[in-house]
């Protein structure tokens, strides 16, 4: 069998390091998840990348379990309001912009 993915409208936002460092451009949806109790779905936070290195990597925690968020990638609100990262590669190919009607 085929399928085809239903015509829904989701919310996305960019994770640039430039977007990364400025929480005002953040939709109030991801400024929710950002002070959501960490590693439960729906948050989103920092961690370091193993006990070694300082540099700090994002994380999602999603029902699929906790996921890394790479500069550049989207992070999606889906439909039943859950987040969840997403390459930019496969946004691209998968969604496509609406106005805000």
């Amino acid at each position: 069998m085929k399928y085809r993915k239903k015509p829904v409208v989701i919310e996305a936002f960019r994770m640039t390091e430039a977007a990364g460092e400025a929480l005002t451009e953040w939709p109030k949806w991801l400024i929710q998840a950002w002070w959501g109790e960490r590693g439960q779905p729906g948050s989103l936070w920092t961690a370091p990348q193993d006990e070694r290195q300082t540099d700090r990597l994002l994380r999602i925690g999603t029902l699929e379990g906790n996921m890394q968020v790479m500069w550049g990638d989207y992070i999606i609100q889906g439909v039943k309001g859950e987040i969840y990262p997403c390459q930019a590669e496969i946004f691209h190919l998968t969604y496509e912009e609406v106005s805000d009607e």
